[in-house]
């Protein structure tokens, strides 16, 4: 029987939605790539059945019970529910020193959340000794994190994308079927640039939630398990705004399949034109826009950018634009591309 480590460090990529926006809860499709940036969590083993937990980027510490932590807020409330749905999973936890930082923006709408969430589960697991589960069940349980300890209702989005990045490729999701699929993300000379709005989002205290509530009450209207099985004939006898919500869903679905064939077919302005329409559709059907992401997308498509949209829950957060290589990217637009997937630190 192997000995279980002293230490363990885990790092957990952030990650870019090429396309396919609020389609995840919605049983729906999706493309998106983990990233560079990310979370890397250090832990360290502890004799007593204790947790101690510091975020190194705010200058903040933790100290709570290893078994049946108490809720917390903020940063706080990811660590101890990690730790709880861990151990409610069968993961019999040690008593631990962990240290976080990150090089994600938090609020920017990189998925900082997801990659913390994905980076403590790992390097958790790997301190208990235990082996690593499956990457979609650790997703899940990553999720329930968000929706248990930190009230934001969110998919599965960024916790897979985390958990299954892959270089140079985006992964096509079907969130009926949790099917992740790799495309290859071959660019021909343009390349992908995030650009900040100046304005924070959170999850849990934005109009996410509520977007989430009128999906619901949408299918229920329907009798549908998903939007994702609604047709644009349904979704007009709806009233507004819940048959917005639906088109939108709808629409950005396929979206989602003709950005994998653009790519598969080289063709980029087809690509620059999706994102632009997700954008539209995401501002004036799904209405999570804001004048400050307004501006940072009119400022790509001033530089050049052939396509531009909001990415993350909305409300804020960053922007995506696809520019040609000859195009210079507007102050404080950094370049993305995709990077691997989470995995555990060789040093601890």
């Amino acid at each position: 029987m192997t000995t279980p480590p002293e230490r363990a460090a885990a790092f957990g990529p952030g990650r870019v939605n090429l396309i396919g926006e609020h389609t995840d809860y919605n049983g729906g499709l999706a493309l998106p790539f983990a990233i560079s940036d990310g979370v890397t969590v250090r832990a360290q083993r502890l004799s007593d059945p204790h947790v101690q937990a510091a975020a190194t980027d705010l200058g903040e510490r933790d100290e709570f019970p290893l078994h049946e932590p108490p809720a917390a807020e903020g940063w706080r409330a990811f660590v101890r529910g990690a730790v709880a749905e861990l151990q409610r999973d069968g993961v019999e936890l040690p008593g631990a020193r962990i240290e976080i930082s990150g090089t994600v923006p938090r609020g920017g709408g990189l998925s900082s959340s997801a990659a913390m969430e994905v980076a403590l589960a790992l390097a958790l697991v790997a301190l208990a000794g235990a082996p690593e589960p499956d990457r979609v069940a650790l997703a899940r349980m990553c999720s329930r994190v968000e929706t248990r300890w930190v009230g934001a209702q969110t998919g599965l989005l960024d916790q897979l994308a985390s958990l299954c990045g892959r270089e140079h490729h985006a992964l096509r999701i079907d969130f009926r079927s949790l099917e992740v699929t790799p495309v290859s993300l071959q660019l021909g000379g343009h390349h992908l640039v995030t650009l900040d709005s100046g304005e924070q989002h959170a999850h849990a205290g934005s109009g996410y939630n509520q977007r989430r509530r009128e999906c619901e009450e949408a299918c229920r209207r329907l009798g549908l398990d998903s939007l994702s099985e609604a047709s644009v004939r349904e979704a007009r006898t709806l009233p507004a705004p819940l048959a917005q919500r639906t088109e939108h869903v709808i629409s950005e679905n396929g979206r989602v399949e003709e950005a994998v064939a653009a790519l598969a077919g080289e063709d980029l302005p087809r690509l620059g034109e999706l994102l632009n329409a997700s954008h539209a559709s995401l501002r004036d059907h799904y209405e999570i826009s804001t004048p400050a992401v307004e501006e940072a997308v009119a400022r790509l498509r001033a530089a050049g950018a052939i396509g531009a949209r909001i990415i993350g829950g909305g409300f804020g957060g960053n922007v995506l634009g696809l520019l040609p290589g000859d195009a210079a990217a507007p102050g404080g637009a950094i370049e993305v591309r995709p990077g691997p997937g989470a995995h555990l630190l060789s040093s601890a």
